[in-house]
């Protein structure tokens, strides 16, 4: 039986950008997450603290649905990857509301030895 000879099994690869790990670009801007917000901290505080590192694109504070408070985290987006690197390089370890914040990339590529082959 020679159904299982050939080619079968194997999966083509999408190429990378550059091969490097580090962050990655979402579909329409360059994403960071911010945590330890504080949770009666309101979409303004969040967008006035990080706006003066380029034009914020979209921003998503959600809200806990049984108490109505921020859970705590923000995701910011932003135009170009130099003005998510700015914010998160000022950002990261400032206070906000009395709550230290921890900023990172969203969504990073893996290296190349953790890749699954």
């Amino acid at each position: 039986d020679d159904r299982y000879a050939g080619k079968a099994g194997k999966f083509e690869r999408l190429p990378l950008d550059d091969g490097d790990a580090g962050p990655a670009r979402s579909i329409e801007g360059w994403v960071i997450i911010v945590s330890g917000v504080h949770e009666e901290a309101q979409e303004d505080d969040v967008f006035e603290a990080f706006a003066e590192f380029g034009d914020i694109k979209n921003l998503h504070l959600n809200l806990d649905r049984r108490t109505g408070f921020v859970k705590g985290y923000a995701f910011i987006e932003y135009e170009t990857k130099n003005e998510a690197a700015q914010a998160i390089k000022n950002m990261d370890g400032q206070v906000l509301l009395e709550q230290k914040l921890s900023v990172h990339w969203a969504f990073t590529k893996p290296s190349g030895e953790r890749r699954r082959r």
